[in-house]
């Protein structure tokens, strides 16, 4: 039996794509958003972020696609391709 969330998951590597490229334009990082790994950690040691960071990602999240992320949904920001899999299934449409 499929999940009902796989179809979604296929369509999101252009949300990710997007995501980068909006991430890396909102926090000036000097990184081209093509050479982020998708399932890295965004912060720690894998993009770098930190919890300033993290606020200016919650924040454009929810303007750009009316997705509120709160202390609860930490695992949403564990990567890039978590992100856009929250917001995929979140997503005000």
């Amino acid at each position: 039996m499929a999940c009902p969330s796989q179809p979604q998951i296929g369509a999101d590597g252009a949300l990710e794509q997007e995501l980068a490229a909006l991430i890396v334009d909102t926090l000036h990082l000097e990184v081209l958003p093509e050479n982020i790994d998708p399932s890295a950690a965004l912060f720690g040691e894998g993009l770098g972020l930190d919890s300033i960071d993290m606020l200016e990602i919650a924040l454009l999240v929810s303007k750009r696609y009316g997705v509120e992320l709160r202390s609860e949904n930490k695992a949403a920001l564990a990567s890039l391709r978590a992100l856009a899999i929250h917001i995929g299934q979140h997503r005000i449409r």
